[in-house]
């Protein structure tokens, strides 16, 4: 997992009107951060959540058996796939 903490070598410029500046100013404040610890922290936590999100997938009872169900289910042969993945396309 990232963290603010390893070494910097990158710089990330953001824009932002003088209210929302402001307005992290004041959170990093209450945090004991300076405002870019507080951003790093903030996105750090944000993209890992993001990015946990995809990876990661929740079902209910009746949906995760109809999963079980599936992966359970005998292979049946498909003769238009087989026939995609042996034969020679166009571009071959």
């Amino acid at each position: 997992m990232a963290t603010a903490e390893k070494g910097k070598s990158e710089r990330i410029d953001v824009r932002t009107s003088a209210e929302v500046k402001e307005l992290l100013r004041e959170a990093a404040r209450g945090g004991h951060k300076s405002v870019s610890e507080f951003l790093l922290d903030a996105g750090i936590a944000a993209a890992n959540q993001a990015l946990a999100e995809r990876r990661h997938f929740q079902l209910s009872e009746e949906q995760w058996e109809a999963f079980e169900q599936a992966l359970d289910r005998p292979v049946s042969e498909k003769p238009g796939l087989r026939r995609l993945l042996t034969e020679s396309g166009v571009l071959d």
